[in-house]
């Protein structure tokens, strides 16, 4: 019979540190997307920003004769594209009427309103 193997602390607080790597290094790529609906209180659309280019593009729900309708989305248009790399995120205004977002740079404080325009997403140039 082989020698004996000895699990020690040492190993112990090893393993748990790689775990806590792993699962830090999955999470993160989990979270690479964020979602938030327009804040139209008749409009059935969501928003989705790439965190870390700023992309955004949007889906809505649209009927169709005798199925159960179709998921229409916009791809990203003039502006809505991908950004300079950074930390980018979504807030909603409060306006029951309004069917666009704004795409925030969490390091810069630049702001963009985006929105739907004929068949794209388009966001106004950045600004503070």
């Amino acid at each position: 019979m082989g020698g004996s193997h000895v699990f020690s602390p040492r190993m112990a607080v090893f393993l748990v540190m790689a775990m806590a790597v792993l699962s830090r290094a999955q999470g993160a790529s989990a979270a690479n997307y964020e979602f938030l609906a327009a804040p139209e209180t008749d409009l059935n659309r969501v928003y989705r920003l790439d965190r870390a280019t700023g992309e955004i593009g949007a889906c809505q729900y649209g009927l169709k004769d005798a199925s159960v309708g179709v998921t229409l989305c916009y791809a990203s248009g003039e502006g809505a594209g991908p950004q300079a790399p950074s930390e980018y995120s979504l807030i909603a205004s409060r306006h029951e009427r309004e069917g666009g977002i704004f795409r925030i740079d969490m390091r810069t404080g630049l702001m963009s309103v985006c929105y739907v325009m004929n068949d794209a997403v388009v966001c106004t140039p950045p600004a503070k």
